[in-house]
């Protein structure tokens, strides 16, 4: 009895998660795909944020991977797709269009720092 409560109170939860996005989905003037990489990139800077960590590290990126992990979670337990090929590699692309613009920022921060830094000002008689 006890197990079926948790089933329900969690199955709930998801549905309400999964219904408050679909919602967000349906009222923006962007396309779902471009939703993903927006809240991917946001999220992971507000994850850094929070934490004080610096994007270079990797706890804000394994954090959204968390999240989207939990999220994709969802879409696969709410959603009964008639055809489950399409739904993995719908839910592949969701996790590549996240994760892909805070990686890149990782590399690029943690290779090439010089980039994300102003330029040193200039001295007076300097060329």
């Amino acid at each position: 009895m006890l197990f079926h409560q948790f089933w329900h109170v969690t199955t709930a939860g998801m549905r309400s998660w999964y219904e408050a996005k679909m919602f967000i989905e349906h009222a923006s003037v962007v396309s779902s795909d471009a939703l993903h990489l927006l809240v991917g990139t946001l999220v992971w800077m507000l994850i850094a944020l929070v934490l004080r960590k610096p994007i270079t590290r990797w706890l804000p990126w394994l954090m959204l991977l968390g999240l989207i992990a939990f999220n994709e979670a969802v879409d696969l337990w709410i959603e009964r797709w008639p055809d489950l090929a399409m739904q993995y590699g719908e839910t592949a692309k969701d996790v590549f269009l996240t994760m892909v613009l805070p990686t890149v920022l990782v590399f690029a921060a943690r290779l090439r720092p010089g980039l994300f830094r102003a330029p040193a000002p200039r001295r007076k008689g300097a060329r």
